[in-house]
């Protein structure tokens, strides 16, 4: 886990790293939730609607955003502040994502950092794009 201060942050700065969807993952998610969307659900009515089997949740995706922030920029002094996304392809069980975030600005008067974020998954197709407000909190 990284501690960065906010004096040790930089733009340009990145930190990255991957995880891979699994079944487990689905499942865990939809007991937190308790959203039982069938395009999440039901490998046929996803096949049936277009697409090439259970889509994961948006937010299943968007979640890895808290470890970005809260391992790695700027891990454990973090707490984010707001994101902002969108999720221009679907993500399935056994993608395997690159999970990436680049400091696009730093405000050190109010402790807090910008990060661009992007998802990508095996095919280096992006399937999350946005931003990141992030607090660095005292050491």
């Amino acid at each position: 886990m990284n501690t960065y201060n906010i004096e040790d942050l930089y733009t340009g700065q990145t930190e990255q790293f991957e995880t891979e969807i699994s079944f487990e993952m689905f499942n865990a998610f939809r007991a937190v939730t308790c959203d039982t969307n069938p395009l999440h659900c039901d490998e046929d009515y996803a096949k049936n609607n277009g697409f090439k089997g259970r889509v994961a949740y948006g937010m299943l995706t968007a979640s890895f955003l808290s470890t970005l922030a809260g391992v790695f920029l700027p891990g454990e002094r973090s707490i984010i502040q707001s994101v902002d996304v969108r999720f221009p392809r679907p993500v399935y069980e056994g993608d395997k994502l690159l999970v990436r975030g680049t400091v696009t600005e730093i405000h050190e008067s109010v402790r807090q950092i910008t990060v661009a974020v992007e998802i990508k998954n095996q095919r280096d197709e992006s399937v999350l794009k946005g931003k990141m407000k992030v607090g660095v909190r005292n050491g």
